[in-house]
């Protein structure tokens, strides 16, 4: 059996000039590619940054205690003498349909998405499952407005609450389905067999162990879920359609927020513009106040 012996005498020669010209380059695109993400960054964050600047000083200047706690007054339509009007019926609109259609799609969502991500590894029904997901995750939120329409709202006979909750919920739920997949996905295999071998069943090594490890995640999707139905205008409005008056009858249309915001943006008149502003920052507001609370509770719960 030969054996090879290295020479270092016959290794090819280093050539300098060649290394340089190379390092340049590499420094020169590492740079370039640099600068860009920064830019890119900053041009973003400019746009966040008018956005919500925007939003907050418009939106603080139309918020009092007549927005939170009147309902919509048609009598201030151009007459700057008349009674103001608020969001209240709106807001309480908005609290019982988006809380109903995240306690419907949560569960949904979560034993779809520790299905795929647990049972059907590899399996075809898993592959149906994930892309019939995937295509709600990136359809037109009108369309899912479209199919409660025809699914709820013309065999009920008219617009109402119950069916923007629907809407919304068939919303979430792709959401949550997709985030519990992937943070499922994440926790490694080995913790798995640990468990499996102290003797559990598979279903409390899921719930026990897995669920446990990846709530942080799940969290996050059910809270994405929840930001996006909080401004939804169009699976509403040909849902729930809206209302002036208060209402917390599911049978009958209902107001939102968004469609509120959306009708008296397109009212025309300044005073009803400036609660638009208003409720525009009520849902943002809403959105962060959840998202701030979600965050201490599961800090302390680590």
């Amino acid at each position: 059996m030969s054996t090879t012996t290295f020479n270092p005498a016959a290794a090819p020669a280093k050539n300098m000039a060649v290394a340089r010209a190379l390092g340049r380059r590499r420094r020169l695109v590492d740079k370039t590619i640099q600068y860009a993400c920064v830019a890119a960054t900053v041009i973003g964050l400019i746009f966040l940054a008018s956005i919500l600047v925007t939003l907050f000083l418009r939106g603080f200047a139309a918020l009092d205690w007549t927005v939170l706690t009147k309902p919509f007054e048609p009598t201030t339509y151009g007459d700057d003498t008349a009674p103001r009007g608020g969001l209240s019926h709106a807001i309480v609109g908005t609290l019982i349909q988006t809380a109903l259609a995240t306690a419907i799609g949560t569960p949904i969502g979560l034993l779809v998405g520790t299905y795929l991500a647990e049972y059907a590894r590899g399996s075809k029904l898993g592959e149906a499952v994930r892309f019939v997901s995937d295509v709600l995750l990136s359809a037109p939120s009108i369309l899912i407005g479209l199919f409660i329409y025809q699914l709820v709202v013309l065999p009920m006979g008219g617009f109402s609450g119950l069916a923007g909750t629907l809407a919304l919920a068939v919303i979430v739920i792709p959401v949550v389905v997709r985030t519990t997949e992937d943070m499922l996905q994440l926790i490694p295999n080995t913790l798995r067999e640990a468990v499996v071998a102290l003797g559990a069943p598979k279903w409390k090594m899921v719930v026990l162990v897995c669920w446990r490890a990846a709530v942080s995640g799940i969290v996050t999707g059910v809270l994405l879920a929840f930001a996006r139905i909080a401004g939804e205008t169009a699976p509403l409005l040909l849902t729930s359609f809206g209302n002036n008056v208060m209402s917390t009858d599911l049978g009958t249309a209902m107001a939102s927020l968004p469609i509120a915001i959306y009708q008296q943006a397109n009212s025309g008149f300044p005073d009803l513009i400036s609660i638009a502003w208003a409720g525009a920052l009520l849902v943002t507001l809403g959105v962060l106040a959840v998202n701030i609370i979600a965050r201490v509770l599961l800090r302390k719960r680590k």
